[in-house]
C-alpha cells in the first residue's frame, strides 16, 4: 500500500488580489518543470492542508495548491460577496494564466471533483488530465441526500446533534436555508455554535472509521465558519449551476484523460454519481476503494490517489522514468 510522499516545503509562496475585495493564497511545490497539478480542495471552504501536496511524487509534479475565495488563508475569511462558482472558474483561469501554463492536470475531491469536472467543460482545452475522488455531482438530490433525507437515516444520532441548533428557526424544515440565516445573522454565539454543528456533522460521516483528523480540523472554530458559510451559502443555490449540469455536459470531457477514485462506503458523495458519470463518459475510468469512505486521508483512498498519480504521470510523461518512493 503507497504511503503519502514527504510534506515538502513550498519553493514558492504569494498572495496576489483577485479584485477589490478578494486576495487568494497560492504556493507552489515539487518539481518547477514537471507537470502542472492544480490542487482543487473541498468544501467550498475547507481550504488546502499541509497534507495536501502529499498525493504527488514531488520529482515529477510541479504541485499547485491555493485557498478558494473565503477559505483557508484566502481573505476576506469566509466571505460570500462575489462568491460564486463562477467566479471560482474565473479565479482558476487567472492563476493558470498568471502561472503562464498551457494545460494542467486537475486533481479535485468532493467540491474540488464538481469544481475540476466543471472547469473541464468550460476550458477542455487547458485540461491535460483528471484525477477526482468522491465525485460531486451536485444536482439537487445530492444536496438533499446529506441536508435532509438521506444520510439522516444512517446517522440519525449525529443528525439530532446536526437539527440541533434549528430547534427553534422558522425554517427548521429546510436545514440549509435555516443554517445560512443563522451564519449570516451576526450573532456572533449562534453563528460559532451552528458553524461547529455544520462541520462536526460532515467530518462524522466522512470516514468509514471514525477519523479523530478530520474531527480535529473540522473542530477549530475559524474552519468551521468558513464550511458552514461556504457551503450553507452555495448548496442554497445548488452551487450556482444548473440541475444536473455536469452530467448534460458530458460530451465536453471527451478526450481528457480520467481517473476517478471513490470509497464504497463514501455516505457523503455517494458512489451512484461516480458510476452515472463513468456510464455518460465510458473513457473515464473509476477506481472503487474497498473499505473506505470519503475523506481522503483514509488509508485505502490515500493509496488508490498516489496509485492514479503515478499512473497519470507515466501517461502524461511516457518517456521519463518513475523515480523511487
Amino acid at each position: 500500500m503507497f504511503t503519502p510522499y514527504p510534506d515538502i516545503k513550498p519553493y514558492r509562496t504569494e498572495r496576489f488580489k483577485l479584485d477589490a475585495l478578494h486576495e487568494v493564497y497560492l504556493e507552489e511545490c515539487g518539481e518547477p518543470n514537471g507537470i502542472p497539478v492544480l490542487y482543487l480542495h473541498g468544501g467550498p471552504g475547507i481550504g488546502c492542508a499541509r497534507t495536501s501536496r502529499c498525493f504527488f511524487d514531488p520529482e515529477q509534479y510541479r504541485i499547485i495548491l491555493y485557498d478558494q475565495r473565503g477559505a483557508g488563508r484566502s481573505t476576506p475569511h469566509a466571505g460570500l460577496v462575489d462568491n460564486t462558482t463562477a467566479h471560482l472558474l474565473a479565479d482558476m483561469e487567472v492563476i493558470r494564466q498568471r502561472l503562464g501554463l498551457e494545460k494542467w492536470l486537475l486533481f479535485g475531491g468532493s467540491w474540488g471533483s464538481t469544481l475540476a469536472l466543471l472547469y473541464a467543460q468550460q476550458y477542455p482545452q487547458r485540461v491535460s488530465a483528471l484525477i477526482l475522488r468522491g465525485v460531486f455531482l451536485c444536482r439537487q438530490s445530492d444536496i438533499d441526500w446529506i441536508y435532509r433525507d438521506g444520510l439522516n437515516h444512517f446517522y440519525p444520532d449525529y443528525w439530532e446533534d446536526f437539527l440541533q441548533p434549528l430547534r427553534a428557526h422558522p425554517q427548521k424544515n429546510n436545514p440549509v436555508l435555516a443554517y445560512l440565516d443563522i451564519l449570516t445573522s451576526g450573532d456572533e454565539l449562534s453563528c460559532m455554535g451552528a458553524a461547529k454543528a455544520w462541520a462536526l456533522w460532515e467530518a462524522r460521516c466522512s470516514t468509514l472509521h471514525p477519523g479523530h483528523d478530520i474531527l480535529e480540523q473540522f473542530s477549530d472554530l475559524r474552519t468551521a465558519l468558513a464550511i458552514a458559510r461556504i457551503e450553507a451559502h452555495y448548496f442554497s443555490q445548488r452551487a450556482f449551476i444548473d440541475e444536473n449540469q455536469i452530467l448534460q455536459n458530458v460530451e465536453r470531457l471527451h478526450g481528457i484523460p480520467s481517473i476517478m477514485v471513490h470509497g464504497r462506503y463514501d455516505m457523503l458523495c455517494r458512489l451512484s454519481g461516480a458510476t452515472a458519470l463513468q456510464h455518460a463518459w465510458p473513457a473515464s475510468e473509476l477506481r472503487i476503494v474497498r473499505e473506505a469512505g470519503h475523506a481522503a486521508v483514509e488509508h485505502g483512498i490515500t493509496d488508490a490517489l498516489i496509485r492514479a498519480t503515478r499512473d497519470m504521470a507515466r501517461k502524461l510523461q511516457p518517456d521519463n522514468t518513475e523515480s523511487a518512493c
